[in-house]
């Protein structure tokens, strides 16, 4: 009689991978990328790490790479997106398409991009004194656990014609779509700096908020950034898992809380990041002396929704009309966002305390009176 075979269940592809290549793992609520420490990643050519936060979700993750001066990574090639943004340090970046042909741009701090899909690519440092620091938000997990193999996702030829974008995409420039407040969309392969990019009134978010968000490469990646005034904050809102918040500029705190519990308090500053698990509230807040902006990622954009968590989010649909915002809409009416007056009293008291020990004046009389904080 011959033995069976030990049965295999409960496989997780990608955390298989991440064990075989030898990846530094961090994890927890948050990281700060900035001190994220990095070992040599033989596949990349450069040191590494890869960030599992508690609410990354099914489908995204997010490295870490460090090129040192005058060095640059090896040459990629790979079926999962990602958006890569710019921590620290200048460079550029050289695309190999599939006639051969080459393209470089030169990206430097907030600078903020895609890879077209499965494009050869190849980053370089070209500083000969800074290191250089990057995260991608990418959906490796969500495609190496469909198809299992690496060769697959790494040594596939296949051309994807419609991802490669115009030229003028990698020169900053892009096409602007007033689609309605919130979801107005810049579509480009390359945002210059995320810090100077024009964004557009969302007055639901409240606070004066403004943002924009992001069509990348044509592919199914999320992306958006969004700016809160100087003594002001926003609404909270709660949504899907996998969305990677990150502080882009400025200086302020959030809170994150399931209903019924208790607050947890992220400060942040540029290169904190964390992703909010499901359907767990967050609120942000601007404590600095200048506006702060928080760049956000994630799997399924704006686009192409991809899961139906993100089609509600932002305000999808089947027939090409679109609906109600889902995170803009109050949670009484079945939405996703706390009004301020029906906002835990306890919120606004600690935005006052903070501004007050960072020597900032609030701006948030014309949407929280103190009387109604203060009942």
């Amino acid at each position: 009689m011959t033995d069976k075979p030990t049965p295999r269940y409960g496989i997780d592809p990608y955390l298989d991978w991440v064990k075989d290549e030898g990846l530094r793992v961090h994890e927890g609520y948050y990281a700060f990328l900035m001190g994220v420490e990095v070992e040599p990643w033989a596949r990349v050519g450069c040191k590494a790490a890869v960030c599992h936060l508690k609410g990354r979700g099914d489908f995204a993750n997010l490295f870490v790479f460090e090129i040192p001066p005058g060095g640059s990574t090896s040459p990629q090639q790979h079926l999962y997106e990602e958006v890569i943004y710019v921590l620290e340090g200048s460079g550029s970046t050289q695309l190999e398409f599939p006639d051969g042909s080459k393209r470089s741009f030169e990206w430097g701090q907030r600078g903020m991009f895609a890879i077209p899909l499965n494009v050869k690519y190849r980053h370089f440092n070209t500083s000969g004194h800074n290191r250089v620091r990057l995260s991608s938000t990418t959906d490796l997990p969500m495609k190496m656990n469909a198809f299992i193999d690496p060769s697959f996702i790494f040594d596939n030829p296949y051309v994807f014609k419609d991802r490669l974008g115009r030229e003028e995409y990698f020169e900053g420039q892009g096409d602007l779509y007033m689609v309605r407040p919130g979801n107005n969309m810049w579509e480009t392969n390359f945002v210059p700096d995320l810090d100077a990019l024009e964004l557009h009134a969302w007055n639901e978010r409240g606070g004066g908020s403004t943002n924009i968000m992001f069509v990348l490469a044509n592919g199914i990646m999320h992306a958006h950034i969004s700016e809160m005034k100087v003594g002001t904050y926003k609404k909270a809102h709660r949504h899907h898992n996998g969305v990677h918040v990150m502080c882009a500029s400025g200086t302020g705190y959030s809170l994150l809380w399931h209903e019924g519990e208790e607050f947890i308090r992220v400060d942040w500053e540029h290169g904190m990041v964390f992703p909010p698990a499901d359907k767990q509230f967050h609120q942000h807040f601007n404590v600095g002396k200048r506006p702060a902006r928080y760049f956000a990622t994630a799997v399924g954009g704006i686009r192409y929704p991809f899961t139906d968590g993100m089609r509600r989010a932002t305000g999808g649909s089947t027939d090409g009309k679109p609906k109600a915002v889902a995170a803009s809409t109050s949670i009484k009416l079945g939405g996703d966002q706390v009004e301020y007056e029906d906002q835990d009293p306890r919120i606004h008291e600690m935005f006052l305390e903070a501004l007050q020990k960072n020597g900032v004046e609030p701006k948030m009389e014309q949407w929280v009176s103190s009387k109604t904080a203060a009942e």
